[in-house]
Formats: structure tokens, sequence, C-alpha cells
């Protein structure tokens, strides 16, 4: 088990805070929040901590799958308790599909780019397989057309304005970023820099680092997606990132690379222009950056906290 978990720690968070716990009985494991590493300024209703759990539990149920194990989720299971968001329970699956497989193998594989990308390769075949994977998520995903783009530009820039000269924001963002945490938080090298940062300008304004020329000053030509659910719930924010999970695995077995924006969503008038882009009616819950690494780099794993960390055996 402890083997499993290892490679499902691997999953996305927002700033890299891993807040999940899971305590397992022998029998089943059960997914709690950790309230203790939420966002408190960025994410006030835990959103995204939610979101960030969602995609913890489908790399769990992808890694448990490629060791011979099919996995059952009861989601919410106690009212009572929203800190418990999912119970899972499992039986022998001694012949899983190829597909889990590749995205089990690609956990290990998959970074967050975010450097400028060249157009995606093969893209209305991804584009396809990545609507199928997300609809048993009850979650949408919309492709932007290119005429929307600078419309997120806009949108992205005038949400890093609101939140420039918050300085709790400030605080909270420098805290989990651009320092040598040994185990959670966004190292240097996860950084851009500020010509990098200029070229790739649907992001995050985190803090700038000094870097070599990585990109030979290519601009951004990631294609832009967006995941939408038809409410905005506890159980919608957990089955967005369970969805979320599943489109970064898919473009990372396909040799496409990733970057998962939630800054997009944190605003109410962000959320409102990327809700009158998607051609689906819903709520937006993640935007995602699919392109080609432009420069074939090695990336370095980001760290991750140690399952003795995260896990309780009773």
């Amino acid at each position: 088990m402890c083997a499993v978990l290892r490679a499902a720690s691997r999953a996305p968070s927002v700033h890299n805070t891993q807040p999940w716990r899971w305590v397992s009985d022998g029998r089943t494991l059960r997914l709690y929040r950790d309230d203790s590493r939420q966002l408190e300024v960025a994410d006030p209703s835990g959103r995204q901590l939610v979101i960030s759990c969602g995609a913890m539990l489908h790399h769990v149920r992808t890694a448990f799958g490629a060791a011979g194990w099919h996995t059952d989720v009861i989601r919410m299971p106690d009212p009572a308790r929203p800190e418990w968001l999912a119970t899972v329970e499992f039986r022998p699956w001694p012949d899983p599909p190829s597909g889990v497989l590749a995205r089990a193998e690609a956990m290990s594989r998959r970074y967050t780019a975010r450097l400028p990308m060249r157009e995606p390769e093969g893209w209305p075949d991804l584009a396809h397989r990545l609507r199928l994977l997300v609809s048993p998520h009850e979650v949408e995903l919309d492709v932007l057309d290119e005429t929307a783009r600078p419309r997120v530009v806009t949108a992205s820039e005038h949400t890093a304005a609101a939140q420039r000269y918050d300085m709790q924001y400030q605080a909270e963002l420098h805290w989990w970023t651009g320092h040598f945490r040994p185990a959670e938080g966004v190292p240097p090298e996860a950084l851009t820099s500020r010509s990098e940062a200029d070229r790739a300008p649907i992001g995050r304004a985190f803090p700038t680092v000094d870097h070599p020329p990585r990109d030979q000053g290519a601009e951004d030509h990631a294609r832009v997606v967006v995941l939408g659910t038809d409410g905005d719930t506890p159980e919608h924010w957990l089955r967005a990132g369970e969805a979320l999970s599943a489109v970064l695995l898919e473009c990372t077995a396909a040799g496409q690379a990733s970057c998962a924006l939630t800054h997009l969503t944190e605003l109410p008038a962000a959320r409102r222009v990327m809700s009158g882009l998607a051609p689906h009616p819903g709520v937006p819950q993640v935007v995602i950056r699919i392109g080609a690494d432009s420069g074939h780099r090695i990336h370095p794993a980001t760290p991750r906290r140690s399952v003795s960390d995260f896990l309780t055996v009773e």
C-alpha cells in the first residue's frame, strides 16, 4: 500500500500544499481534507483544497488499478462530517485496461509546465479522449476558441492586478513558493523568469526567478480548456479534481505538457469571464493550458511529503 500511495502522492495540488489525509483500516481507505494546509486568503471556501484532494483521489485509484485492484468510491459519505471526502473500497482487477496502465506510468513524469508551449500534437484526437475521460466524473471539458485567448489573458492580468497589493495574499503566496522546502511548496526551479512569464501570460503571477534562457524566446501556443460542473458544491469540486487528474495524466501519457490554473476561478470577475467564454453552461472550476514542451528539458520532480505524513493505519 505504501508504494502505491507514494506513487499517487505525485498528484498536483494548489501551490503544492498536498492538503490530504488518508486513513486505512485494512479494508478501505478514507480520504479527508487537511484544513491545516488550506490557503486561507486565496482559497477561503476550500474549493481549491477539495479540487486538490480530488486529484489525489484519482491518482490513488489509477495507481491501485495498475497494481491490479479495481476501486469503488463513495463520495461525501457523511454529510455531518464535511472533512470526510471519500471512502475507497477494493476488489481484484487482474487485467486493467492499457489506458489505466499508461496513466499510472505517467504519474512520475507529469509536471506543471509554466513556460510557453508549442501547439499540442494530435490535438483533435487528444481533445476527444479528454472529453471521454472527464465525462464519468460529471464534468464538462470545453476547448476555448483561439479568438478567446485575448480575453483569457486580460482576465488573468486583472486577477493579478487585483491581488498585487493584497499583502495577505502576497504573504501567503510567498510562503508557499520560491523556497527550498524539503517536502512541499513550489521550488525555485519550477518558477519562471520575468521574460518567460511575459511570454506565457495565462498564468498565476508567481514570484519570478533568474534562469538561463530555457525556451529560446518562444511564444505560447498552448490550447486552453476549461473544466466545468453543473453546480458548485464540495462534491462538484471533488469530481472536478478527479477529472483534472485524468486530463493531466492523459496529456502526459500522450507526450504533451500541461499546466492547471485555478487563479482564473478564484475571483468572481474572472470566473464570470471564463463562464462566458465556455461553450457549455456551467460553473468553471479549473483552466488548463495544454501544449508541446518547447525545450525537451529534464524537469526536476517537485517535493512531496512522505507517506507516513499523510497516512494513518488503524
